[in-house]
């Protein structure tokens, strides 16, 4: 019954535990007291109707249904319902046998197996259910993947090529000064390639289960700032000012690689989507048992339409850097993969042409 469900789920269980157990002591505490079996019978009765009663109603409350859940549902209700039935026929007509040869007592035997039987198969189902889901999934992911290769790689390497068969073939009607700018747009033409190829590894072999996570303790601001340097080049391009911001050394236990990894596409794509003489700026900062990582930029902001389809690999992200830098939203799926295996959080708080602050949080750990 707890596996139809999907919202709050270890709250469900310890839930029914608490009712479990307290069902259990009442019913043995009619026994020690020497209760009569009719007793026994009904205290019997309120406590399989009060541990199904809470799932049953949760169930409704959810909006993901189907013919099968609903009908699965349903068969628990016929079942309540017989239960109090049982209940207040016995309260009202009292007898010594637990079970009796009259006409409810049948009706609640054969419903009892029914629900068995429909429990069994229900089961089952769901089982596969879940399964049929994992497999559209990876079904989803894969038809994602190859939308990627397809129409971001594919971009930036047809013009890759076509700039180098402009050198190869006319390289000698080109001044100096219009090949040094022909080779510029072709080294940021390779980077964007070589950038989305290094976020297709990383993303292929998580989602293959052959990345492996190992934490350590690490010192947070030394990684920021050995990030922050490798994109300075980056923002002196564009004349953007890189600022770190922290009040205290923290250290946390996280693996570095994945760490690097969403650090190095925040600060990316913070220094892609900002204008000349702008502003990008990472602050470190303790929050309760957590700490929280922000990287808040002036630039071009974030659209809502856009802002929704963030982290979702189903859903198709387009939208230029100031120098109309290509992006596919690789590197932002990355990012919630590594926090999501660190059981930390991310999330994004933007307004279009007024900048956006993206924050992570990771387990803090106590330097003693």
């Amino acid at each position: 019954m707890l596996s139809l469900l999907t919202k709050n789920a270890k709250k469900h269980y310890g839930l029914q535990i608490g009712i479990t157990i307290v069902a259990i002591l009442i019913f043995n505490l009619g026994t020690l007291l020497d209760c009569t079996t009719n007793t026994r019978v009904i205290l019997l009765s309120i406590g399989i109707f009060a541990i199904y009663l809470p799932p049953t109603i949760s169930y409704f409350n959810e909006k993901r249904q189907n013919v099968f859940r609903t009908f699965y549902v349903f068969c628990y209700i016929v079942f309540e319902i017989l239960i109090v039935i049982r209940a207040i026929y016995r309260y009202i007509y009292p007898q010594n046998d637990l079970f009796s040869y009259d006409i409810l007592d049948s009706l609640y035997s054969i419903s009892l197996f029914l629900l068995a039987l429909i429990g069994i198969i229900g089961f089952l189902l769901l089982v596969k259910e879940k399964q049929d889901h994992k497999i559209q999934k990876l079904l989803d992911d894969k038809n994602q993947f190859f939308s990627i290769i397809s129409h971001d790689l594919r971009g930036p390497l047809g013009s890759a090529v076509s700039l180098s068969e402009l050198l190869v073939e006319d390289i000698e009607k080109y001044s100096r000064e219009e090949i040094r700018e022909v080779s510029e747009t072709l080294y940021r033409s390779n980077k964007n390639v070589y950038k989305l190829l290094e976020n297709l590894l990383e993303w292929s072999r998580v989602q293959t289960g052959m990345i492996t996570f190992s934490p350590k303790k690490i010192m947070l601001n030394t990684l920021i700032n050995e990030n922050i340097e490798l994109n300075i080049h980056a923002a002196l391009n564009k004349n953007i000012n890189l600022l770190f911001e922290s009040a205290e050394f923290i250290e946390v236990e996280a693996d570095k690689n994945m760490i690097d990894t969403i650090l190095r596409n925040l600060l990316s794509n913070a220094v892609k989507f900002t204008g000349k003489n702008g502003e990008v700026k990472v602050k470190l900062v303790k929050t309760d048992q957590k700490v929280e990582i922000s990287i808040t930029d002036n630039g071009i902001g974030i659209p809502d339409d856009i802002k929704e389809k963030l982290f979702k690999i189903n859903r198709k992200v387009i939208q230029k850097g100031t120098e109309n830098e290509a992006g596919s939203g690789l590197g932002l799926l990355l990012c919630n993969e590594f926090i999501n295996i660190h059981q930390g959080k991310i999330w994004v708080e933007s307004k279009h042409e007024k900048g956006s602050v993206f924050k992570f949080t990771l387990p803090l750990v106590q330097i003693s």
